[in-house]
């Protein structure tokens, strides 16, 4: 006796595809269950980093003789040995160790070190994984069925990919932290009008705006924060808004620094030059968001024609589908 069969269209369990889909979404809403009770603070360790620069920045101050004492002898023991087998190499160059620096402070990692390490998984990964994916193409021949120019295509990949695998992964840190930067920016300039208004020093009003967008905006809070402790111990005052410009690429953080610098260095009035400059940011994150929603139509199109369309049809003509078919199958 045959077990009975459930309704079909065009040859498809409707039975056990709907079982697939309840079991997914079933998934997701646990996944998003677990990921909302466990939210962590996201200052917790940012404060942590700008509690190790203010020290970095008092044994800058104190020793003068010795000012890199302190940083080398926090160095971790991984960093030291990749940067002795990349020195040994011959493959550190300057600007090659600047220019990943730079892309570290823009991603939020504070460790200079963390350059070299970047450095050596170029010089690793495509090694690793290139071994790995001629073993599998050439001598296990697991594709026997792929020609040579699909074989040589994998290996050329998994090469290149795992090269531009580091700086691929930088560069989505960095355009996410820019994001999240520029969203909040508008908000801590108009903190900072009312803190100038208020009559608070500019290291107070950067710190002061730090704290009051530590949870809202933790990038944001991070880096004035940051700026708010080398404003106190700089010696020169400028520096501490050129390295706010030097770790946040977005154009909007330079007019305000050049903004910063030209109003210590000439003594103009800061709150109604920042009024300013919040009001025009606000525009432009007004314009960005009215042309998002006018490309929303064009978005829409692929996949309303994909993913809705075939559901309405499934929605509306499945119970008459299925009702020809245990009419025919009965007769």
């Amino acid at each position: 006796m045959e077990p009975a069969s459930g309704p079909t269209i065009m040859g498809i369990d409707v039975i056990m595809v709907a079982s697939v889909l309840s079991a997914i979404a079933t998934l997701a809403v646990l996944v998003a269950i677990y990921a909302a009770s466990t939210a962590r603070d996201p200052m917790a360790k940012r404060v942590k980093a700008l509690n190790e620069r203010r020290e970095q920045l008092k044994a800058g101050i104190v020793a003068s003789t010795s000012k890199r004492r302190k940083s080398i002898s926090n160095r971790s023991e991984v960093a030291d040995k990749v940067r002795e087998l990349l020195s040994s190499l011959k493959m550190l160059q300057d600007e090659q160790v600047q220019k990943a620096q730079q892309q570290l402070m823009r991603a939020g990692i504070r460790s200079k070190d963390m350059a070299f390490v970047v450095i050596f998984a170029r010089f690793v990964l495509p090694v690793v994984f290139g071994a790995f994916a001629i073993v599998v193409v050439y001598l296990i021949d697991y594709f026997p069925e792929w020609g040579a120019f699909k074989k040589y295509g994998l290996v050329a990949g998994t090469l290149l990919l795992s090269y531009k695998a580091p700086d691929l992964y930088l560069k989505n840190r960095v355009q996410k932290r820019t994001h999240a930067i520029r969203k909040g920016l508008p908000d801590a300039l108009d903190l900072l009008v009312i803190c100038a208004e208020a009559g608070l020093t500019v290291d107070a009003a950067f710190g002061r705006v730090a704290r009051e967008l530590g949870k809202a905006y933790p990038e944001l809070g991070d880096e004035f924060a940051l700026t708010s402790i080398e404003l106190g111990f700089l010696t020169d005052r400028r520096f501490a808004f050129e390295n706010l410009a030097r770790r946040i690429d977005l154009d909007s953080i330079r007019g305000v620094v050049t903004t910063m610098i030209q109003t210590e260095k000439y003594g103009t009035p800061l709150a109604s030059a920042l009024r300013v400059l919040s009001a025009e940011f606000r525009n432009e994150r007004m314009m960005r968001a009215e042309e998002k929603a006018a490309r929303l139509p064009a978005i829409m199109t692929v996949p309303l024609i994909l993913f809705i369309l075939p559901v309405l049809f499934i929605v509306i003509l499945g119970p008459a589908a299925c009702s020809i078919n245990d009419a025919l199958l009965s007769n």
